[in-house]
């Protein structure tokens, strides 16, 4: 007798940041903003119509979609909404990577793509960074049946320049390529300035970094007209109402607050330009991160047990056991007071874990 469990679909989980809930932590482990939303955000939230939630959400995303439009200047027709990036990527994967040829993305880089690429069976090759942890354009020139980076690098924060993504898009014309820019608010240069020489882009951002927002589950792309109606023909195949009513108030009335938004991101990078002299003066090298975070290893000290002593002071950062990168920790940016209990512990604590 046949059993149910052979027709399960077998797949490697994508294993998310802890979530930790203790009252007193500083939380610089999943690369979320410390600052709050824009004051727009909390006051639309109280002023929030409960009976509209008895009825369906736009499928269309309109409110959404429009705000986006009129911020990135470009038509409404060339932009898709989720709930997260995620979704959103996850949307392109299955739209877009159908060939028999392998996808291609880096073999240090967002750790969901080859869970995507398991889960919905397709064949791809993850491509060695340099020694320096930087993507090679010219290893991308092959045939391929698409292409995946993020822009800053994640877990890196490296940035590569638009010239580069430029070089891998003249070499990939038959090839969808997708640029995951959830980072790239935080000094990196956006490749959506390509999109009108390349129809084959996808330029996939989120509201969860520098809008604050990874609690509401927002995420977009910008593309042409026909990859946005592609994307649009597999959402409607899968579920209508991707977007529920708060998320699509909410998230229209993060993106109006301009002024809020270039302040909040800009403290974010002043932290991290002040914590990057601080790690370097006790001893850690890194890249020129442009993301909210640095990937930083010390030149004495093993990665995973200064994990651990955070860890025992409420300190929570990210550290992987994995090939290449097991001796980097990848710290986010939090408030300037919380970096400065971050460097002050490290500086007090570093000596004694030298001596051991």
């Amino acid at each position: 007798m046949r059993d149910w469990r052979e027709g399960v679909r077998r797949v490697e989980p994508y294993v998310p940041g802890e979530q930790p809930s203790e009252r007193r932590m500083i939380k610089l482990n999943t690369n979320e903003n410390p600052y709050p939303p824009a004051p727009g955000v909390e006051r639309a939230l109280r002023e929030l119509d409960a009976d509209r939630l008895r009825l369906y959400p736009d499928p269309e995303a309109g409110i959404l979609v429009d705000a986006l439009a009129e911020y990135y200047k470009v038509k409404p027709s060339r932009i898709f909404v989720g709930v997260g990036s995620d979704d959103v990527l996850a949307m392109a994967f299955l739209t877009f990577f159908n060939s028999e040829q392998p996808i291609l993305f880096p073999d240090i880089t967002y750790s969901f793509y080859d869970v995507w690429a398991g889960l919905f069976r397709i064949p791809y090759r993850q491509v060695p960074l340099d020694e320096k942890f930087q993507i090679r354009p010219s290893d991308y020139f092959g045939e391929n049946g698409g292409i995946v980076f993020p822009n800053p690098n994640a877990p890196t924060g490296e940035e590569l320049p638009q010239e580069a993504i430029e070089e891998i898009l003249k070499h990939n014309r038959n090839s969808v390529v997708i640029v995951d820019e959830a980072y790239v608010d935080f000094g990196a240069k956006s490749a959506l300035p390509l999109l009108e020489k390349y129809d084959n882009l996808l330029v996939v951002q989120t509201f969860s970094k520098s809008r604050s927002m990874a609690g509401m589950r927002i995420g977009f792309c910008v593309g042409s007209e026909e990859m946005i109606r592609c994307l649009n023909d597999v959402k409607y195949s899968f579920n209508s109402y991707t977007m529920d009513q708060t998320a699509l108030i909410l998230g229209a009335e993060a993106v109006k607050d301009r002024e809020y938004f270039d302040r909040t991101r800009g403290e974010i990078m002043d932290t991290r330009e002040w914590t990057k002299g601080e790690l370097r003066r006790l001893g850690f090298c890194f890249g020129d991160s442009r993301a909210n975070f640095i990937f930083a290893a010390h030149e004495r000290v093993p990665a995973e047990k200064i994990f651990q002593a955070l860890r025992e002071q409420h300190i929570y950062v990210r550290y992987f056991r994995k090939p290449r990168i097991s001796n980097y920790l990848r710290i986010t940016i939090g408030t300037r007071e919380e970096m400065r209990e971050l460097i002050d512990f490290l500086e007090h604590w570093l000596p004694s874990a030298n001596e051991e």
